[in-house]
């Protein structure tokens, strides 16, 4: 089962990820930033997502030590980084084909 193309909202949680683990508020604000606003998760959006992430194995759930509240926090397994980086070559590919075909043409 190929489990690609991933929602926006998804790579983007992802992608959070990818550059350091983090709370779920954290997730919240940094898609809100990644995507200029465009993208806003409501926190039922967000955990929703998350726990698939984890059903798949594409996330796993630590507690961080630098919280006195054992908050937890997320962070990529080696099963999600794999899929996101699948994930972005076919972005890569997509975009490019598109590129080449809304250029402008000489006439």
């Amino acid at each position: 089962m190929e489990p690609l193309p991933l929602s926006e909202p998804v790579l983007l949680i992802l992608v959070s990820l990818a550059e350091a683990p983090r709370h779920g508020y954290s997730i919240l604000k940094d898609v809100t930033a990644m995507s200029d606003g465009r993208v806003t998760l409501s926190t039922g959006t967000l955990y929703g997502a998350l726990r698939r992430l984890l059903n798949d194995d594409w996330i796993e759930r630590f507690e961080d030590e630098d919280t006195s509240r054992g908050r937890q926090a997320y962070r990529l397994t080696a099963n999600g980084r794999r899929h996101l980086q699948t994930e972005v070559r076919r972005l890569k590919q997509l975009t490019r084909v598109a590129s080449l075909r809304v250029a402008p043409r000489e006439r």
